[in-house]
């Protein structure tokens, strides 16, 4: 005869494994050892604390494959763009340097540059005007740059402490207005060179306009050694005396041996060691102070170099 068992268990009991069974038929208990898995309240809460963190992970990794992959209409990612958003270590709407924008050309010569028809021997042959910086930049990679100290400040012994901004204030009715300006030349010191000037209302912006304007103001300058001196041929000077004028500047440049050297003044020897020439003499009369006539006039000077004809 079967018997029916009600488990009656004892909770002080339980925790050893052990319960009272009843027998229906005869009413007699008896005691059972019933192998029951027991679960401390730590393991529990380490089961619990586990699973919170699993869960955490797996949405915080969907959440960044969702905000780094955004499907365009091809179904293929593409890589979200935070643009004007606030970054407070960077500050707001900043781009690294190394981000750079891909250049769409404006006009027909940067169309045509950038397909490879035209090269820049032929932009200066048919005397195209380069209107875009990047056209200088796609053809002459290895380009440098220098900046001229134009600006100053008066010093307690009554000299002049030069900068590399030149500041002007204005007048009007609702107070002082300062401007600021820098020049800058850039050249591949292998007979390309190019001066800019730009006005801006920060230094960094006056900066970079006058970069852009100095790349689109490139021009070759003829290399050569007409020194009596030396008459070694190569392409360490200038073939001939040339002139340049600007204002009261009046510059005479002339060709040097080799192993002179550059003998001019500081910011002048800038511009020659941009555009590749390593020996000559300069002679220079007027108000050399103003040192952005004083640039001026030896830029004209470097013209005159490639217009006369031999």
């Amino acid at each position: 005869m079967e018997e029916d068992k009600k488990d009656n268990i004892n909770p002080l009991d339980d925790e050893k494994g052990v319960a009272e069974v009843e027998n229906k038929t005869t009413g007699e208990t008896k005691k059972e050892v019933i192998k029951t898995e027991t679960i401390k309240k730590e393991d529990l809460e380490k089961k619990i604390v586990n699973k919170t963190e699993e869960t955490k992970k797996s949405e915080s990794d969907e959440t960044i494959k969702s905000e780094a992959e955004v499907k365009t209409d091809g179904g293929e990612p593409e890589e979200k763009r935070f643009r004007g958003k606030r970054d407070f270590k960077k500050g707001r709407g900043f781009r690294d340097e190394h981000e750079e924008e891909p250049w769409i050309p404006k006009t027909k010569l940067g169309t045509q540059v950038q397909a490879g028809k035209i090269t820049l021997e032929d932009i200066f042959k048919f005397g195209h005007l380069i209107k875009e910086p990047q056209i200088t930049d796609f053809l002459i990679p290895d380009l440098e740059e220098e900046l001229i100290l134009i600006g100053g400040s008066p010093g307690k012994g009554g000299g002049i402490r030069r900068s590399m901004i030149r500041r002007t204030v204005r007048i009007h009715k609702s107070g002082r207005r300062l401007n600021l300006g820098a020049m800058v030349v850039v050249g591949n010191k292998n007979g390309y060179i190019g001066v800019g000037f730009g006005r801006a209302a920060t230094n960094k912006e006056a900066i970079q306009k006058a970069a852009r304007k100095a790349r689109m103001n490139i021009f070759p300058i003829r290399r050569g050694c007409g020194s009596a001196e030396c008459m070694c041929g190569e392409e360490h000077s200038i073939p001939f005396i040339s002139f340049g004028k600007t204002g009261s500047v009046l510059v005479k440049l002339m060709p040097a041996p080799k192993g002179l050297k550059l003998c001019s003044p500081e910011e002048i020897k800038k511009m020659f060691r941009l555009a590749g020439i390593k020996d000559i003499r300069i002679k220079s009369r007027g108000q050399t102070g103003t040192r952005m006539n004083f640039i001026y006039a030896v830029e004209n000077a470097l013209k005159n170099l490639s217009k006369s004809k031999l």
